[in-house]
């Protein structure tokens, strides 16, 4: 090569790469977010974790970021509105709901990569080949509610000792796993389940009126995103037949009792750490998925009081958090 074409050349390299540079700044991400919960809860936890990860990391909604939020309200369209997004071409989907929700993204696109906020074992489920390297266009975050159930099953025996009937609250489209974990794990702490499956709202006082009156000492939550969306009324009807409860974490601040779990916060702001990755150009499926690092009991003793109820020490000790 010539001194010339060599002159010309090392000029053009310069002037490039902050033309890349800038074009790269200027590029406007679409981030895709499939959810079962109803448009209401937009600006809600855990969303607002995801809006605060993303902001924090320098993005900027309608600036170098576009938010494109699809919330199913149930179930039933959820691969019609994964099914959108892909229509969409957005950059990232990142799903909540569960297991349901990632597969509703995962059966609609093999190629975009898709951010699992919640899901229950992965693997297993055939959404991923292995947490360390899940491989394809899928990784993120375990929320493992059938391990839960049997966890909060127990913390329950051990705040009501004397109970031996317990109600389990679950959702039809979600919560079998989670109502088989409490049913083997009932067994070795002397207690006896009473099944109350719910598909909406409206099921809600029926099934409080039959724990009622099968004399049930206890109720049982099993996670799901309806049964959170709907905590307030759920908890209103545990006062109201005055049936201690035990539920995911949101509940005891509504005036539920105690709730054991994860914060999907956590997950949540997580996944907007994964979301960036992504964008500068790691592969989803070379992203490990990952446990929860923590869970938290809260138990509100206010509610306690109300209820009669004596919290054991032992109990209280393992708290993170208390109500007064």
């Amino acid at each position: 090569m010539d001194r010339r074409r060599f002159l010309l050349t090392s000029v053009a390299g310069a002037l490039a790469a902050p033309l890349a540079a800038e074009a790269q700044v200027g590029k406007v991400a679409r981030i895709g977010l499939l959810s079962p919960a109803p448009a209401s809860a937009a600006a809600r936890s855990p969303y607002d974790a995801f809006r605060e990860g993303l902001r924090e990391l320098g993005y900027i909604e309608g600036k170098n970021i576009v938010l494109e939020f699809r919330f199913a309200g149930g179930y039933a369209r959820l691969a019609e509105l994964a099914a959108d997004l892909v229509r969409l071409q957005v950059d990232v989907i990142v799903t909540d709901g569960g297991n349901t929700t990632a597969r509703a993204a995962v059966n609609a696109t093999r190629t975009i990569p898709i951010v699992m906020g919640t899901v229950n074992d992965p693997v297993a489920d055939g959404l991923v080949a292995s947490l360390t390297r899940p491989g394809g266009n899928v990784t993120g975050f375990t929320f493992p509610s059938v391990e839960l159930a049997g966890k909060r099953l127990q913390l329950l025996k051990e705040m009501i000792p004397a109970v031996t009937r317990v109600a389990v609250l679950w959702d039809q489209t979600s919560g079998l796993p989670q109502f088989r974990a409490a049913e083997a794990a009932a067994p070795s702490l002397g207690v006896q389940l009473e099944s109350l499956p719910v598909r909406g709202t409206a099921d809600l006082d029926a099934v409080f009126e039959a724990a009622s009156r099968h004399r049930a000492g206890a109720l049982l939550q099993a996670s799901s995103r309806m049964l959170s969306d709907n905590r307030k009324a759920i908890v209103e009807r545990t006062l109201k037949h005055r049936i201690p409860g035990m539920f995911e974490l949101g509940f005891p601040e509504a005036g539920g009792l105690a709730a054991y779990g994860m914060n999907v916060r956590d997950n949540f702001r997580r996944a907007a750490v994964y979301v960036d990755k992504i964008l500068q150009g790691t592969r989803a499926g070379d992203l490990p998925v990952e446990q929860p690092a923590r869970f938290y009991l809260v138990i509100n003793l206010k509610t306690a009081r109300a209820l009669g109820l004596t919290i054991p020490p032992s109990v209280l000790l393992q708290a993170t958090t208390i109500i007064e």
